[in-house]
């Protein structure tokens, strides 16, 4: 029985706005739209620019096309990966597996058009530039492609060895995030830049193995070696803590010892709180693809923090 006065019933019914077919046209394209920013990953291009702009206000870099070519990088690196793997993710990820599988043929011209268009502005930067957005690309053939057993190696992928896996993802989105508007704006490779690297590589290591905890038992199926894997959900949230306090410990050091401005420690130290409290869920929660999206937000957060507390001249 609806707890619903009858007044707000009646007034519901007679203005139509409950049953109305904008509201539902709208509501229908807003899930289609949602769809496509999760399932493609496209939601990480505004990601992956925040955190290319936290690195220049970090290292005081002036303006440049960096960010847009991050985006566009990560936009067609990740939904190569959905493409490649659609077959492997309709056991962990159906309905993404099902998005992707039936808009094949468009992503397919989108990620060649946006990776086109990354090395297209690059070239403006120099060849040190170029070489850095061809980079990410070539991790991902790496990291996705079956060439291992040339090697004598029982794995087929680095995407199947236990932290490795992890590792190429965290040093392909550093060193894009890192050296690329570094290249563009002819900047040294500085002590401060340094710590800003240390900082991405293993937080971007953290928020990998955070999904990895959904996809344990179709990982393990097909071959696939994660924290969770190995160690379990427990010691996962165990070894999630122990790198965020590390970084913790490292930020505060670094910032003691003049090699990052206030805001630039306020924000990454609110972007690391954001991240124990994320761990903390590691084993206690069911939806780990919300908390997966959570951690990734987080660098648009800090962004978004340390371009408050900059323009107030913190």
């Amino acid at each position: 029985m609806s707890n619903e006065s009858p007044s707000l019933s009646a007034a519901a019914d007679d203005t139509g706005f409950s049953h109305s077919p904008v509201v539902e046209r709208l509501l229908a394209h807003w899930g289609r739209v949602k769809d496509a920013l999760l399932y493609s990953s496209a939601y990480l291009v505004f990601v992956a620019m925040g955190m290319v702009a936290t690195v220049m206000l970090a290292l005081s870099l002036p303006p440049s096309p960096a960010p847009i070519v991050v985006g566009l990088v990560t936009f067609a690196v990740y939904v190569g990966d959905r493409i490649a793997d659609a077959e492997t993710d309709a056991q962990t990820s159906p309905e993404r597996s099902a998005f992707v599988s039936r808009y094949e043929s468009v992503l397919s011209v989108l990620t060649a058009l946006s990776y086109g268009l990354a090395v297209t502005i690059a070239i403006t930067g120099g060849p040190f530039a170029l070489a850095i957005t061809l980079l990410p690309g070539a991790f991902w053939v790496l990291y996705a492609s079956e060439w291992l057993p040339a090697l004598g190696s029982q794995f087929k992928r680095l995407k199947e060895v236990f932290v490795v896996n992890s590792a190429v993802v965290a040093g392909a989105w550093t060193v894009a995030v890192v050296f690329l508007p570094l290249a563009f704006g002819d900047a040294p490779f500085t002590p401060t830049a340094a710590v800003v690297f240390v900082y991405f590589f293993v937080d971007i290591f953290v928020n990998t193995e955070i999904p990895n905890v959904r996809d344990m038992e179709g990982d393990a199926e097909i071959g696939v070696s994660t924290l969770p894997v190995v160690f379990g959900v427990r010691r996962t949230r165990h070894v999630l803590y122990a790198l965020d306090c590390f970084l913790v410990g490292f930020l505060a050091a670094a910032f003691l010892g003049g090699m990052l401005s206030v805001a630039i420690a306020a924000g990454t130290l609110f972007g690391l709180g954001y991240a124990l409290v994320l761990a903390a869920y590691v084993g206690r929660t069911d939806r780990y693809g919300l908390l997966a999206i959570a951690g990734e937000v987080k660098h648009f957060l800090v962004f978004l923090v340390v371009l408050g507390l900059s323009a107030v001249g913190v």
